[in-house]
């Protein structure tokens, strides 16, 4: 957005802003004020201007997002220091860059704010024209989805992928023709000029306030760290202060960019660039030909050499299935001439590539197959104690196979190159706390100082929200659990009349009471993995009283307010898998710190994941429902308490009488549960 920097005098302050009667109780929304949103917004400003951390949980309904937004606004210009917004989930991340930020500048003026999305979300020109009269698309549907992408990219003013509605979410081809930096050339670009991700930081430079998500900001900090420190390595401008929302999904996200890992089809796209780039420019070598044809036969004889057994229960929430790899040094005894050639091929395609040291092209192309045969060496070789080195098989349309190294505690990274680089940094989310204190998600992120504040929810939980805990149910582990757990939730779809969100902790438990209750239940049901996350959301609001069944990705950052969702019901409590690699690596590091690692990590972890798995059904003021969850360990285990002292005040009931009277009072007005 172009617009003058505002000055501090310019912008109306905290309280002119917050209070009753300021400038917000005179907008178009509907206003009440919020004395947590104000608490909040002062906190912010205290950190920014003390250069302090700050770590707030603010329950649903309190309005954090104008909360740090006005702060971070204000501290711009009294400081000259840019401000970084980084959510969890690109929807967020949007509805702050079209509607958040917005109605700001209705109230305040025009602001100078921006968003960064990932390389890999836009379009790099030059691919896109290199790969014009190459005869490599395969079929009808690439040829077609290569016109568009085409004939798109005369008129786009961003190259954001986003702006293509028609095109899908797994399109192999866009994923030749994006804009990742392994294959960027740089300013010897000739399209450097034209070149999307150029604008984008041109845009960045100018803006007071830049909005981007977690991976973006994690993937650039680790590029960072890997170029030394180097200004140019990254594509995020400099900043004085970060604001993190959702800031319970720093852990997974920071682990897996400073992680390491490699596939099969890495090296097939590193082949197949090798030769397209090169034949573009009518400088592909016969020499080069070969050496990219050996990368692809070894690389497949490398990674079908890989251990193959996956162990029954070592299949996450989409299916795919993880195991350990920790015979690394036996697997090297018995394969390491496969380990060994497919290194030298890697060696000699960079030696091909530096003799073509004039081609604008090569030098590029010979920095990614280097840092491809250093990446794979240690994955292979590396003893780092703090890493965990693991494989995953994928399917879907392109199976694959993933050699993995993640990081197995993140603390000792964030804390020197996020608390210690940045003067302020505010941590927020409506789920960060256990048993009320902060203990827990400090620890796991190294903020060792900071403070802190704890927001209540603006909702009146205890009246818009029942918690049913059904009796007698067996325990989840036990055969029989299934059986049940099929009855009870049939019987809370017809008391709700749909309407309801499925969580699971299982993809396979998800399938199988889906596939069970189809033929047992009236209403439509919606099953995650038959369309987009997007369209099966929106399909679950345009369809009267249907029930979405879903794992992880509809635990969190799913918004749906209204009757369309009157009831959660959670299957179980939600623990980590404990035999993911990375869960089981972390859980033998607390052990053998002395820790215990059930109640320091496999507790706290579900704790919060429960609160976003609840935290779906109320969103709104008017919102009313159930929730149900079908574990009985909640209340016949010791840590059940835990959970129970962690949630919000929920009316508790074991009777489903109660869950009955309750929708048969539905029809009362909102102002009636005042």
């Amino acid at each position: 957005m172009s617009a003058s920097a505002p000055t501090a005098s310019s912008l109306p302050s905290l309280h002119d802003f917050f209070a009753p009667g300021g400038v917000l109780s005179r907008s178009s929304l509907p206003y009440e004020f919020r004395r947590g949103q104000l608490e909040m917004a002062q906190a912010v400003e205290r950190a920014f201007h003390d250069n302090r951390h700050l770590i707030v949980e603010a329950g649903t309904g309190t309005g954090k997002t104008l909360a740090y937004l006005l702060p971070a606004l204000r501290a711009r210009a009294a400081t000259g220091r840019r401000v970084i917004i980084s959510t969890g989930t690109k929807n967020l991340q949007e509805q702050l860059f079209f509607k958040d930020v917005p109605f700001l500048e209705s109230l305040v003026g025009p602001l100078r704010v921006c968003y960064m999305k990932g390389r890999a979300n836009y379009l790099c020109r030059h691919k896109l024209f290199a790969l014009r009269n190459q005869p490599i698309l395969s079929g009808l549907e690439e040829i077609s989805q290569y016109q568009a992408i085409a004939d798109w990219e005369k008129t786009t003013e961003s190259g954001d992928r986003a702006e293509i509605d028609d095109l899908p979410e797994t399109s192999v081809l866009w994923a030749r023709l994006d804009a990742r930096s392994e294959a960027c050339l740089g300013q010897t670009c000739p399209d450097y000029g034209r070149c999307f991700i150029t604008e984008m930081r041109r845009r960045a430079a100018e803006s007071d306030v830049v909005i981007v998500n977690h991976h973006l900001f994690f993937a650039d900090m680790a590029v960072r760290q890997s170029a030394g420190g180097a200004p140019d390595a990254g594509v995020l401008p400099e900043a004085g202060v970060v604001i993190f929302d959702e800031a319970h999904e720093l852990e997974d996200v920071a682990s897996s960019y400073f992680g390491i890992g490699l596939s099969n089809l890495r090296f097939e796209d590193l082949a197949r660039d090798v030769e397209s780039l090169l034949r573009a420019k009518g400088e592909l070598k016969a020499e080069i030909v070969t050496a990219a044809q050996t990368i692809r036969e070894r690389a497949r004889m490398f990674f079908a050499s890989l251990p193959t057994r996956i162990a029954h229960g070592d299949r996450g929430h989409s299916g795919d299935a993880r195991m350990p790899f920790t015979d690394r040094e036996e697997f090297l005894e018995t394969h390491g001439d496969v380990y060994l050639g497919l290194l030298n091929a890697l060696h000699r395609m960079e030696g091909e590539l530096e003799r073509l040291r004039a081609s604008e092209e090569s030098q590029p192309l010979r920095r990614r197959t280097g840092m491809v045969r250093e990446q794979l060496k240690f994955l292979m070789e590396s003893q780092d104690r703090n890493t965990v080195f693991w494989l995953e098989r994928r399917g879907g349309r392109q199976s694959s196979t993933h050699l993995q190294a993640t990081p197995i505690d993140v603390s000792q990274l964030l804390r020197e190159l996020l608390f210690r680089n940045y003067p302020s940094v505010v941590l927020t989310s409506a789920t960060l706390t256990v048993q009320g204190g902060f203990t827990h998600i400090r620890k796991r992120l190294g903020l060792d100082e900071g403070r802190e504040l704890v927001v209540p929810s603006h909702f009146r939980y205890e009246r818009q929200a029942l918690l049913y805990l059904p009796p007698e149910m067996p325990d989840p582990r036990e055969p029989e659990f299934q059986d049940e757990a099929a009855k009870r939730i049939r019987r809370m779809i017809d008391i709700t009349r749909g309407r309801a969100f499925c969580l699971f902790t299982s993809y396979q438990q998800m399938r199988e009471l889906y596939e069970r209750l189809l033929a047992e239940v009236a209403y439509p049901l919606l099953l995650q993995g038959t369309a987009p996350r997007k369209a099966l959301l929106e399909e679950f609001r345009q369809t009267p009283n249907a029930v979405l069944f879903g794992t992880s990705s509809f635990w969190q950052g799913v918004d749906v307010q209204g009757d369309a969702l009157s009831c959660v019901i959670v299957d179980r409590l939600p623990f980590a898998v404990p035999s993911d690699p990375v869960v089981q690596a972390r859980m033998r590091a607390i052990e053998e710190a002395g820790g215990k690692p059930f109640f320091e990590y496999q507790v706290p972890s579900a704790v919060i994941a429960l609160k976003q798995g609840f935290g779906r059904l109320i969103r709104s003021l008017d919102d009313r429902g159930v929730l149900m969850l079908l574990d009985p360990r909640l209340e016949r285990q010791r840590y059940g308490r835990i959970f129970l002292e962690s949630l919000p005040p929920y009316r508790i009931t074991r009777n489903i009488a109660d869950v009955e009277t309750f929708f048969a009072n539905e029809a009362r007005s909102p102002s009636s549960l005042n």
